[in-house]
């Protein structure tokens, strides 16, 4: 026996050597021993399994999306002119009918030139119809008379321009509905930017919401669809689908979906929960999530066939909790391994311990 370094000889005594051989042996056969016990335990018999028997079952799937309640009607209030505000009338959180003013703006300038146009307008036509008379017997030119005639009807251009102005310096509210917060007061200085208030329109509320474009079939114009409006109590109301956007979005490839309530109170803006039901009556074969074998190619699971476990390349489908449908690679009848599938070798004997039924090998 040799020492580490090979100039300095490794002197041990008599016991201490017996006594490392002795270990080293025991350590080697020990070793030994409990390979032999483990090929012994995985080979001495066939794998023990449960598995469940296949079946196609009908079930309805239900696509949960995010959703935002919007109002029927929405509108921000502002003034169409620049000015000082002389009158607010901003009921706060009550209903307001359609054309009930709600803010008017300085248009004291704007009144003294109508009023100007009409004195303006007054003398023109008594003079037009002074030179109609003249006109008749040859007294006036025709040109002076039609000059006259054009002096009417540009006074009254002006004055529809200028009451066009003065509409403008009011705000009434555009459709009925509820109206918001004040933002501004009496006296101030508002511009086109300046919101005075908001209203919003609480009948027939409805829900904006997107899908991805893979499940456009399941939403159509007149379906209805199930929202949940309140997380802490769990109803769910209906709602009727009203329109489609007709494009899908380049960036996240989601079709936006609008319904309209049909049951159920809210706030707009407020988050719902929208469950749609995808494909309702499709039969699939359903397996525990626990018996798949995710590979780098796709996935597998084991079937028992004359004894044997086979492995199996599937394709699947919608999952849930506890359960994913299989499109291709299993038929109805087949045995599918749910537990023991981690022991289970491709053509090694098994021994089919029980069959389950699909909700307990869940």
């Amino acid at each position: 026996m040799k020492s580490v370094c090979p100039d300095v000889p490794l002197k041990l005594n008599k016991p201490f050597y017996h006594l490392l051989i002795t270990g080293t042996l025991f350590f080697t056969l020990s070793c030994g021993e409990k390979k032999d016990t483990f090929q012994q335990k995985g080979g001495g018999g066939p794998t023990i399994v449960d598995v469940i028997i296949a079946k196609s079952e009908r079930v309805s799937d239900k696509v949960e999306v995010n959703g935002t309640v919007v109002a029927n009607e929405y509108a921000e209030l502002r003034p169409e002119v620049s000015g000082l505000l002389t009158f607010l009338d901003v009921p706060e959180g009550k209903t307001v009918q359609k054309g009930t003013i709600i803010a008017k703006i300085n248009s004291a300038d704007l009144m003294a030139q109508l009023n100007r146009s009409k004195i303006q307008l007054d003398l023109a036509e008594t003079t037009e119809k002074r030179l109609k008379q003249l006109v008749a017997v040859n007294g006036i030119n025709q040109a002076d008379y039609d000059l006259a005639v054009n002096q009417v009807s540009t006074l009254k251009a002006d004055m529809v321009y200028t009451q066009a102005l003065i509409d403008k310096t009011v705000v009434k509210a555009p459709f009925t509905g509820v109206i918001g917060l004040r933002k501004v007061s009496e006296g101030s200085y508002v511009s086109p930017n300046s919101v005075i208030a908001t209203m919003q329109q609480l009948t027939n509320l409805r829900i904006d919401f997107t899908v991805p474009e893979s499940y456009q079939q399941y939403v159509s114009k007149g379906s209805n669809v199930e929202v949940l409006l309140d997380q802490n109590s769990g109803k769910r109301e209906t709602a009727r689908i009203i329109a489609l956007e007709p494009q899908v979005n380049q960036t996240t490839r989601n079709i936006t979906v609008r319904a309209v309530l049909n049951s159920g109170n809210t706030s707009p803006g407020s988050f719902a929960k929208v469950y749609l039901n995808a494909s309702s009556n499709k039969n699939s074969i359903l397996i525990p999530t626990n018996c798949i074998i995710p590979e780098a190619q796709g996935k597998k699971a084991v079937t028992v066939k004359g004894g044997k476990a086979m492995f199996v390349s599937i394709e699947t489908g919608d999952r849930r909790e506890d359960v994913v449908e299989v499109k291709s690679g299993l038929n109805v009848g087949d045995t599918v391994v749910v537990s023991g599938v981690l022991f289970a070798r491709p053509d090694a004997p098994v021994k089919v311990r029980s069959v389950k039924s699909l909700n307990f090998a869940k």
